[in-house]
């Protein structure tokens, strides 16, 4: 098996790396457990942080103009895009790989050898692409949604990004959450009360709760026998380094937990042997959870408070911070002018968990 690229997990990002490094003429196994599982959550994306190499028609729908809701209402001058993830999914193609149907029990990206619970051993270049475990050590997004028909819906409600209006019949006191939601091409909208990150996260159950109130204020026609969503996942442990790729390998935000737009991004270079993790994108990262970490520390009535200072922001800041990888000096320039818009009762809230490192 030497010279091969075998892959650990057959997700959005195992599933990218494998199907780049066959187009690169690379002889490529790939072991899961369920290598035919279908893919079911819903996946999006800033349109400029998608690979050129992607096929255009993954995309389920493009808003060019989506809103965010803090204090006040915000315009992002930015085009996001849902994809349609059956599509993805196929696009994503491994034929000509070797498919292995078992678990990866043992996984040595430094020594390139795997061993997979019916006891084959296997040789080669080796990616870990097999997601993060769940533990209470680690924060958390949670998100409860349900698919409306879009035929039903006169007039139909704005694309949002972040929605963090009180109409969620919550408690001042308690876990903030917002809104989301976005077009699911032609025929469904998403919305889907989202817990940015938590420690622990909120409970789906709140969650559905806290849906169901927001859209019965806001007169938005629900029957109960919508198709719903459930989301759960860690938005930090990932480790970058030799042979982890993904949310294992430390791409995924831990402010928002988005990650697929990054892997896409970076498996051409992965499944040529390069790695993404330079100097600066090290660095960015390291900036990046200690956002989590004021995140996790604000008081929940100071959320909106918090992104309202964010959504302020220039675009090119944003995109800085929430997209630029690599992007050290926008990153640093985004994170000192967001701490400059805070008002002071929370810069002090803000730097104690940045600079001090604190874990709420």
């Amino acid at each position: 098996m030497n010279g091969e690229v075998i892959i650990c997990g057959l997700g959005p990002a195992g599933r990218a790396v494998a199907h780049r490094a066959l187009a690169q003429g690379r002889a490529v196994t790939v072991i899961d457990p369920r290598p035919d599982r279908v893919w079911t959550p819903t996946y999006a994306a800033w349109a400029d942080e998608l690979p050129g190499w992607l096929n255009p028609a993954v995309v389920a729908a493009t808003v060019r103009e989506p809103t965010a809701w803090a204090i006040g209402e915000h315009r992002l001058d930015r085009a996001y895009q849902v994809l349609d993830t059956p599509a993805l999914q196929r696009a994503l193609t491994v034929d000509g790989a070797r498919v292995i149907a078992d678990r990866a029990v043992e996984v040595n990206t430094r020594r390139g050898r795997v061993t997979t619970a019916a006891g084959q051993v296997l040789t080669g270049r080796v990616i870990d692409a097999r997601g993060l475990a769940r533990s209470p050590r680690r924060a958390e997004q949670t998100a409860y949604g349900i698919l409306v028909r879009r035929d039903r819906l006169d007039p139909e409600p704005p694309t949002l990004f972040m929605d963090w209006r009180p109409d969620n019949g919550a408690d001042p006191g308690a876990p903030p959450s917002f809104l989301y939601t976005v077009p699911l091409g032609t025929e469904f909208l998403l919305f889907e009360e989202t817990c940015l990150a938590g420690r622990p996260a909120l409970g789906l159950d709140e969650l559905r709760r806290r849906l169901d109130h927001r859209l019965r204020a806001r007169g938005i026609p629900v029957t109960g026998a919508e198709p719903v969503e459930r989301v759960r996942f860690p938005v930090e442990g990932g480790r970058p380094g030799h042979g982890r790729f993904g949310a294992a390998g430390g791409l995924i935000h831990p402010a928002t937990g988005y990650s697929v737009a990054a892997s896409l991004r970076a498996a051409d270079a992965v499944a040529a042997g390069a790695t993404p993790w330079t100097a600066r994108a090290r660095a960015v990262a390291g900036l990046r959870r200690a956002g989590l970490r004021a995140l996790l520390t604000l008081p929940p009535h100071e959320t909106p408070v918090f992104f309202e200072a964010f959504f302020g922001l220039p675009m090119p800041s944003q995109r800085a911070y929430l997209s630029g990888t690599d992007d050290l000096a926008g990153t640093l320039a985004a994170m000192r002018a967001l701490f400059t818009a805070l008002p002071p009762r929370l810069r002090r809230t803000v730097a104690t968990a940045v600079v001090g490192g604190v874990r709420p």
